[in-house]
């Protein structure tokens, strides 16, 4: 059975740091690309962050670019989203992702275009 599972959510004060991570298990995802998305409440699912599977690609949402950093490490099929100088509007539950098709030249940005995801983990940023 294959999971995806987040942690290192949390509450945390306006301009802080949090550190998620995404371990899978039940399958290796290291010809896959691993995508990072959140959901605050009322809001659509939004694209935050994708890493390609060699790591030698990234693309980053403009509401998070030079805040957040997205990693991954294959030998432990886990990826990471270092998140800096948080703000309210960070506020929302992140759910990490794997794209559907191992080995692409293109990022995927859109949620479509991933097949397997985590249960989310919930972050939460006081002002």
């Amino acid at each position: 059975q294959v999971q995806l599972v987040e942690s290192g959510g949390g509450l945390v004060q306006a301009g802080g740091s949090l550190r998620l991570s995404c371990a899978a298990s039940g399958r290796t995802f290291s010809t896959y690309a691993r995508g990072w998305f959140r959901h605050a409440p009322g809001k659509e699912r939004d694209f935050v962050a994708v890493i390609s599977w060699n790591g030698g690609m990234t693309i980053y949402a403009d509401s998070v670019k030079g805040r957040f950093t997205i990693s991954r490490d294959s030998t432990k099929n886990t990826v990471y989203l270092q998140m800096n100088s948080l703000k309210p509007e960070d506020t929302a539950v992140y759910y990490c992702a794997a794209d559907s098709k191992p080995l692409r030249s293109t990022l995927g940005v859109a949620s479509g275009e991933y097949t397997y995801w985590g249960q989310g983990t919930q972050v939460t940023v006081s002002s």
